[in-house]
């Protein structure tokens, strides 16, 4: 769905929990985002929400590709947690955010 031109190959996915400078979760996501890794980040995602925390923020500036199986674990986060914010998505992801409408739901920055 969502992929930097040029990008010839697949990147393995990476999945990182850290926390923000106001002590909230960040998940930043990096590589190629499809239905054969995405339980990777759905794991993350559901203990994230299990400590019931009012924000999440997903780190995507290295994200390279999202197919749906990546705007659903998303849309799951955002009926979890009360705000869900998408850092510096990359071009091809934010275009794919954009295009299905998702910015009504899902907080995009920059």
């Amino acid at each position: 769905m969502a992929e930097l031109e040029g990008s010839g190959s697949s990147a393995p996915l990476g999945v990182e929990t850290r926390t923000d400078h106001a002590g909230g979760p960040v998940i930043a996501v990096s590589g190629d985002l499809d239905i054969s890794c995405v339980e990777q980040l759905r794991d993350t995602v559901a203990k994230v929400a299990a400590t019931r925390p009012q924000e999440l923020t997903f780190e995507l500036g290295a994200l390279r590709f999202m197919d749906s199986a990546g705007i659903a674990v998303l849309l799951g986060a955002a009926g979890s947690v009360p705000t869900v914010r998408l850092r510096n998505p990359t071009t091809a992801v934010r275009r794919v955010i954009e295009l299905t409408g998702l910015t009504d739901v899902l907080k995009v920055e920059p």
